[in-house]
């Protein structure tokens, strides 16, 4: 039987990625240090339900994705690619929600005038 600490830290090292967020920032954003975001995705920390939740909520998923073991890992993001978001990330991480959102509407706005082919 696998380890429900490593599969529930790998959870949540995909989505963090995802997000396009390091571990120091998931851990800011949490109130935890980047340390303890490395022990839970490694599956070295219990972690509670507490701390589950404040994790969820600063990556904007329901807890219960954490345990959705049926439903395949997220695929990996090319290595460029992954880099560019977590530039992007960089940036808007620092925006208030105003901000973030009309960066959202200028994308779609290019995206639909230059559709990729």
């Amino acid at each position: 039987m696998p380890d429900i600490r490593k599969l529930v830290g790998s959870k949540i090292r995909d989505y963090r990625k995802r997000k396009g967020l390091s571990q120091d920032q998931l851990g800011e954003v949490c109130g935890f240090h980047f340390s303890y975001i490395g022990g839970v995705e490694r599956g070295e920390r219990n972690i509670s339900l507490e701390n589950i939740s404040k994790i969820a909520d600063a990556l904007h998923v329901e807890p219960k994705m954490f345990f959705n073991f049926d439903e395949p890992f997220l695929t990996p993001l090319p290595e460029e690619k992954e880099l560019a978001l977590e530039e992007l990330m960089a940036i808007l991480i620092t925006k208030e929600a105003t901000y973030i959102r009309m960066t959202k509407n200028i994308l779609l706005e290019i995206f639909d005038t230059f559709p990729q082919k």
